[in-house]
């Protein structure tokens, strides 16, 4: 029976995988070859690292790839710092308070990212509803975060709050009552219990949350181009204003492909996580 069924269940497979190489893999195997094997003015085609040595030596770009990477390592701390409280907060609480915060904590998920960007300027931005608030009190304007480095952080972070909550309390689900009551009786506190009893089994799951959310901010567009600055930019908003405006598709996939391979390192954490837990 189990031998007759296994071409069925490798045809259910194969649909899936050739899918993904199809419209995943083959596209960046073809933005590689794209970079690296060009035709010159002279009709030759051959090996060509040009447009990867212009990058990596132009000041713009360099700058571009810092704030990106910036952006996203102050992003994946503040989620963690304000989405693991929130976790184990709903984890450990019960009541129509927890269901409240579960709920607001879950909102951002059904927010479009350009109705996001629309509040937060309408709120922060300049003569937005925090800067009236102030000035009808006598106080000064705030320094708006608008069109600065601080604005895609904010924007990106409320975004990526419910799926960093729901992974860290998918983790959470692991721990156990009897775990925690026993480690209470034998007299640990808080920062006891947190650190020998709930960390060691949420480990995994924090490394996989910061990978979701590492991955998405790092390719964010939407977000980094209406809330951010334009010089410098984020990779993003960079590749689509070097396709569009200046016309120059071979510098916008060059940028795309090392884009992809800084996302590939991230990626592989989460790989090596969910192959860690299916070995156990």
């Amino acid at each position: 029976m189990g031998a007759s069924r296994r071409p069925i269940g490798l045809l259910l497979v194969a649909i899936p995988v050739s899918l993904g190489a199809w419209l995943v893999i083959w596209p960046i195997i073809s933005a590689i070859l794209r970079t690296i094997w060009r035709v010159q003015p002279d009709g030759s085609a051959g090996f060509d690292l040009s447009s990867y040595a212009f990058f990596f030596q132009d000041g713009y770009s360099l700058n571009n790839l810092a704030l990106t990477l910036w952006t996203t390592a102050v992003c994946a701390v503040l989620l963690l710092v304000v989405c693991l409280p929130i976790a184990l907060y709903l984890r450990f609480s019960q009541g129509r308070v927890s269901a409240y915060v579960q709920a607001l904590a879950i909102l951002p998920m059904f927010v479009p990212s350009i109705i996001l960007a629309y509040a937060f300027i309408r709120v922060l931005g300049p003569n937005g509803m925090v800067d009236l608030i102030l000035n009808s009190v006598g106080l000064p304007k705030i320094r708006t975060p608008y069109l600065t480095p601080a604005g895609p952080v904010i924007g990106l972070v409320w975004d990526n709050i419910p799926l960093t909550v729901l992974i860290l309390l998918s983790g959470l689900g692991s721990v156990s009552n009897m775990a925690v009551e026993a480690a209470r009786d034998v007299g640990a506190n808080r920062l006891q219990l947190f650190w020998h009893i709930i960390l060691p089994r949420i480990g995994n799951s924090i490394l996989v949350a910061l990978s979701f959310a590492v991955l998405g901010i790092f390719s964010s567009f939407t977000l980094p181009y209406l809330l951010g600055p334009a010089s410098p930019e984020m990779m993003g908003p960079f590749m689509q204003r070097t396709f569009r405006d200046l016309n120059d598709p071979i510098s916008a996939i060059t940028q795309a492909v090392i884009t992809f391979g800084f996302c590939i390192v991230f990626g592989l954490f989460y790989v090596r996580s969910v192959a860690r837990n299916q070995g156990r």
